[in-house]
């Protein structure tokens, strides 16, 4: 019996943990660009998706302009103002677009904030030489993206 119990709650540690790491970059599942799963398996927060739209390796702002950001300095024009988000795509969109945008606009320079694979000529942190060969770190979460994603919802027209 007490082994039968150890082997159950070691086989449920194990399924938390497996389900705490969410999906991984290469096991996204897009149709049409859209992401209908969550990646990280927890709700995002749009709170903390706000300060991810200004710093770290989302830093959105830089391209983009943010009218609920609008206290932020350097909001830019290269890519379309993120005004309405929440009403022009479904979280779904919202989701396939942060995690791989060019899977939905193949011309897009926005950078793919969780894949791992597939660059070409990936740069070693400000070296100046080339990453070793095989897969990078995301440039985002899991758990960012739908943190940045539960902020983007919430950009409505007014």
């Amino acid at each position: 019996m007490k082994q039968t119990l150890a082997i159950l709650a070691a086989t449920s540690l194990f399924a938390t943990a497996a389900f705490a790491e969410g999906i991984a970059p290469g096991d996204v599942e897009f149709v049409d660009g859209a992401v209908e799963t969550s990646l990280s398996g927890v709700p995002g927060n749009p709170e903390k998706g706000a300060e991810l739209m200004n710093k770290g390796a989302g830093n959105c702002i830089a391209c983009h302009s943010v009218e609920a950001l609008a206290h932020l300095p350097f909001h830019g024009e290269v890519g379309p103002p993120l005004d309405g988000a929440g009403e022009r795509w479904s979280e779904a969109e919202l989701r396939g677009i942060v995690a791989n945008a060019k899977i939905m606009f193949p011309d897009s320079m926005m950078p793919s904030f969780y894949k791992t694979t597939g660059f070409i000529r990936v740069g070693d942190g400000y070296t100046g030489k080339a990453a070793a060969a095989g897969e990078v770190a995301p440039l985002l979460s899991a758990q960012d993206v739908e943190d940045v994603v539960s902020f983007l919802v919430t950009l409505k027209y007014d």
